[in-house]
């Protein structure tokens, strides 16, 4: 029987740097034949579009594909499945698949989905990478108990309540054969170790726990962990237990997994495209976009803007205030438009922060 083609699972909250990762990794590869699947939250495909950048011979077109119908989590029988099984079915298929999750997604359902007869003798899951935004987690965001920030928490009751983000962040932690601190350049050295040692206390036996700036981290560290996930779901535990999955070896109750019965905070989330014209100075926009961000609590903001007199387009990506911008690749036959994603909790003010960003 041919070997398994080996499947790694990025997943991560809003901007933790999961493309970046990526990114990194394809133009790395030293020749691999990798595919990716992204699930993008938002209606612009702009890590799809990031990753189609890198110009990298052994990722081309067609080995990105795209899977916008929906948080990958809670799509699994109509959307996922297929995708994979294309790729298998393919004469030449991929040496390694990279799975990119939203940003919303519970990473356990898509695990135990490698389970399903038709690919479970194909494509084993080779590891799961929880990549972290060490410098948000440090200040206490989408993390209820990082110790730095416990004393703060302590005084306001409130802050001691579960929150959809911190669920969905405890069931990354849980799921993960690796977590990776992004952003670590943003720490100080005893922040580092804090985080680091906090998150290798709360996580499995055995899972590395390693930092990053700007998602370098060696090709062979990411890939080639071979901890054949899948078969082993019961170390991986959910903390949050809204999803309804019965046991893993009654595949008729799957089909449940693609369906519309799971809720798991995506209610709390909205996102929508702003749309403006070219802009005058990258650095200039970049403060005045995060300004709107401070304004208005956007959680994430990412898209490309058309700089005027560059044939360059700029990447445009934010997490809470800050923002980064960098010339991507020639604009060629594309329409020279700014278009950003806005994404943030539920209750945003579209047209004051459309107002905004369009000023």
């Amino acid at each position: 029987m041919p070997a398994k083609i080996p499947a790694t699972i990025v997943t991560g909250f809003l901007g933790a740097g999961k493309t970046t990762l990526i990114r990194h990794m394809l133009q790395n590869a030293g020749g691999r034949r990798i595919a990716l699947i992204i699930n993008e939250f938002g209606d612009l495909g702009v890590d799809g579009e990031i990753l189609r950048g890198c110009g990298i011979e052994s990722c081309g077109e067609d080995d990105i594909v795209e899977l916008s119908n929906g948080c990958i989590c809670c799509t699994v029988a109509e959307d996922f499945i297929p995708t994979l099984t294309a790729l298998l079915d393919r004469p030449s298929p991929p040496e390694h698949i990279v799975i990119e999750t939203s940003g919303l997604a519970l990473p356990q359902p898509l695990v135990r989905a490698f389970n399903w007869p038709g690919i479970s003798t194909r494509v084993t899951v080779d590891g799961v990478v929880t990549v972290v935004d060490g410098k948000a987690v440090t200040e206490g965001r989408f993390a209820h108990d990082v110790a730095a920030v416990d004393a703060q928490r302590a005084a306001d009751a409130m802050l001691d309540h579960e929150t959809p983000l911190s669920e969905l962040f405890d069931d990354q932690i849980a799921c993960a054969d690796m977590i990776v601190v992004n952003k670590a350049d943003l720490l100080s050295a005893t922040e580092a170790e804090a985080l680091t040692a906090q998150l290798r206390s709360e996580s499995r036996e055995g899972v590395q726990v390693v930092r990053a700036t700007m998602g370098a981290l060696p090709v062979e560290v990411l890939l080639g962990q071979g901890s054949a996930a899948e078969a082993d779901m019961d170390a991986r535990h959910e903390v949050h237990h809204d999803h309804d999955h019965e046991d893993d070896d009654d595949h008729d109750d799957h089909a449940d997994a693609g369906g519309h019965h799971h809720d798991h905070g995506h209610d709390e989330f909205e996102s929508f495209v702003v749309t403006r014209a070219e802009v005058t100075d990258p650095a200039a926009f970049a403060a005045h976009l995060a300004g709107v961000i401070r304004t208005h609590d956007i959680l994430r903001l990412k898209g490309f803007a058309a700089v005027a007199g560059k044939p360059m387009r700029l990447t445009i990506q934010a997490v809470g205030p800050r923002v980064d911008h960098y010339f991507d690749q020639p604009y060629g036959s594309a329409a020279r438009e700014t278009r950003l994603v806005v994404i943030g909790q539920a209750g945003l003010d579209r047209a004051a922060i459309t107002a905004a960003l369009q000023a």
